[in-house]
């Protein structure tokens, strides 16, 4: 795969990367104590609840726009899918990696996997240079499902 494209794919994955680590550092520490109701650890079951029908498909929408948007190399189409509003130098630079690595095929090859208010969808592009396959994190935010970074 072209280094180019690779750098790219890799800033985008560690850009996604901070704002989730970021995002836990600045949670609140404190946590409220449990009811008198929750049962005690050692009573509750280890599976969690199926995620939402809704959810599934926002994040498969999300998941498929990121695919479309890196095999189209269309940056301005993949900043719109962030949780923050991307500035045109950083998006600029996505675009020169994006063209630097010539055509490629991006798809998905597996179901996102959703976690609560979290997912991680991993794409597998080709190009010229080889293949590669990238997990993205995805995240809840304001109702909305998006890419942090």
């Amino acid at each position: 795969m072209n280094r180019a494209l690779t750098a790219g794919l890799v800033l985008v994955g560690v850009a996604g990367a901070g704002v989730v680590l970021g995002l836990l550092l600045v949670a609140p520490s404190g946590s409220t104590p449990p009811s008198a109701t929750t049962p005690p650890p050692a009573t509750r079951t280890s599976t969690s609840a199926p995620p939402d029908e809704v959810d599934t498909a926002a994040v498969d929408v999300l998941a498929k726009a990121i695919v479309d948007a890196i095999t189209r190399h269309d940056s301005a189409a993949f900043g719109k899918l962030t949780c923050r509003p991307q500035t045109a130098e950083a998006l600029a630079g996505l675009q020169r990696t994006w063209d630097a690595a010539g055509p490629v095929t991006a798809t998905l090859p597996k179901p996102p996997e959703l976690r609560g208010e979290s997912a991680t969808a991993v794409v597998h592009v080709e190009a010229a240079g080889g293949t590669k396959d990238t997990p993205f994190p995805l995240h809840k935010e304001s109702g909305k499902w998006c890419v942090p970074g």
